[in-house]
């Protein structure tokens, strides 16, 4: 198996296991059963676990970003776009095996150990902020209102992540709508 290959199996591993149990519940071994990867494979490409964490992460993020702004982007109306974002997040809230933000998760467990693992988060939260921004914008909106819808789009997904439920976002949607009518 080439390492392009091992690197794909292993972080598709990663993904699974990472999300759905939680990053310190998983071991190397754990990862090199359900990848097929050899475990002195798996530490030729990623020599500490911190950087498997650092690898999905990254990889995530391209795949989160990217099916929000192809959702996003079917809107052809700018000021739609802001509700969209919120229609996306109940959507990807339904989805079997939903457990929350991948990014707030990881920081929770790993944020105050590993600045590698934190900044990940941080840029994540960083883009998205930066999204929300370019979205106000093109509505002819108050640059003030990006923190607001990003605080509102977090929120939900902390909650929803939480109850299991894709209910918050449809109140944040609610909670933008009339924020975005005030001004």
């Amino acid at each position: 198996m080439d390492s392009a290959t091992a690197r794909e199996r292993a972080l598709d591993a990663a993904e699974e296991l990472f999300y759905g149990r939680g990053i310190q519940s998983v071991g190397m071994d754990e990862l090199r059963g359900a990848s097929g990867v050899s475990l002195k494979r798996l530490y030729q490409l990623f020599p500490a676990k911190e950087q498997l964490v650092e690898a999905y992460l990254e990889r995530r993020d391209e795949r989160w970003r990217g099916r929000l702004a192809a959702h996003v982007d079917r809107e052809p109306d700018p000021a739609r776009r802001i509700p969209a974002v919120f229609d996306w997040l109940e959507e990807w809230f339904a989805e079997d095996g939903f457990r929350g933000c991948a990014w707030i998760n990881s920081y929770g467990e790993l944020g105050a150990t590993s600045d590698r693992v934190a900044e990940q988060v941080r840029a994540h939260k960083r883009a998205f902020r930066d999204y929300l921004r370019t979205l106000v914008a093109g509505a002819g909106l108050p640059a003030d209102l990006t923190g607001p819808l990003f605080l509102l789009a977090e929120g939900a997904m902390v909650t929803a992540g939480i109850t299991g439920s894709a209910r918050p976002a449809a109140e944040a949607r609610e909670a933008a709508r009339r924020l975005v009518e005030s001004r």
